[in-house]
């Protein structure tokens, strides 16, 4: 992807190189101490947001940078601040820790009216996680999620803005708060999306059962992990079909959604 043109630079008043950020899937790119990236739908709201988040002690936020024109998206980018720190997919529990604080920060926020008109691999597999949407996928995705599926059972959780990806975009620093980066709003329970987070670490980072064993205190653990790899494994099948479903690719979700099942209950 092209980096941002002049013209871009000039709208927020940079005027250094613009050098493209390792992380970001190459889609992120640094001008001094802004951070750019192409805006989405939702780029007006997250900023709305975290530029009047208070300051809190347990995590921190990229506030954003207005335009010249007072406006957050200019030429279809949008601004924030560099923060300093490196994700450490490692520290899951702090991870955690920094989601629950920031989630509780944001809790009062009303449900945010672009989550309806969503459509992608990633909002339609979280629907069908959470039975809002049908969805027929490949043999060896129906053989896997098949086992949760039949453990799903309704729940009783309030839900609000949450964070839906957070075990590689939460950054340390030391002597400073975890920082909290890149965040897809979902309207979830804030046990979904720890859950997501653990799902995501047994799976892919290499961590330990009784890391989910840790956060078994939060509601409908059970019902929450097996929320979140259904909405994993379809958000899989339907970016990558069948050819996405490799031995490698079984053999992670397999011990995980056992995992998940011994506490359905």
């Amino acid at each position: 992807m092209d980096g941002p043109e002049e013209r871009v630079l000039a709208a927020f008043g940079l005027c250094g190189p613009a050098v493209r950020l390792a992380g970001g899937q190459g889609e992120t790119w640094r001008s001094g101490g802004v951070v750019l990236k192409r805006a989405d739908g939702e780029s007006a709201w997250r900023a709305d947001v975290l530029s009047v988040l208070p300051e809190s002690e347990a995590f921190r936020v990229p506030r954003p940078v207005r335009a010249t024109d007072g406006e957050w998206v200019a030429f279809g980018w949008e601004a924030n601040e560099l923060l300093v720190g490196a994700t450490d997919v490692r520290r899951q529990d702090d991870v955690l820790v920094a989601a629950a604080a920031f989630h509780e920060a944001v809790a009062g926020l009303p449900r945010p009216d672009f989550i309806d008109a969503r459509s992608d691999p990633w909002c339609d597999g979280d629907r069908v996680a959470w039975r809002e949407q049908p969805v027929d996928g490949t043999p060896p995705y129906v053989d896997l999620v098949g086992p949760l599926v039949d453990a799903w059972r309704p729940v009783e959780v309030t839900s609000q803005v949450v964070h839906g990806d957070l075990p590689g975009n939460v950054m340390f620093a030391d002597g400073l708060p975890p920082a909290i980066i890149d965040w897809p709003v979902y309207w979830r329970p804030t046990a979904w999306a720890a859950a997501v987070a653990v799902a995501d670490a047994l799976c892919w980072y290499g961590a330990e059962p009784a890391l989910a064993a840790r956060w078994a205190h939060l509601p409908e653990w059970g019902q929450m992990l097996i929320r979140a790899l259904i909405y994993r494994l379809t958000t899989d099948d339907l970016a990558g079909g069948a050819a996405v479903w490799t031995g490698a690719r079984r053999r992670a979700y397999a011990p995980v959604i056992e995992v998940a099942l011994s506490y359905a209950g």
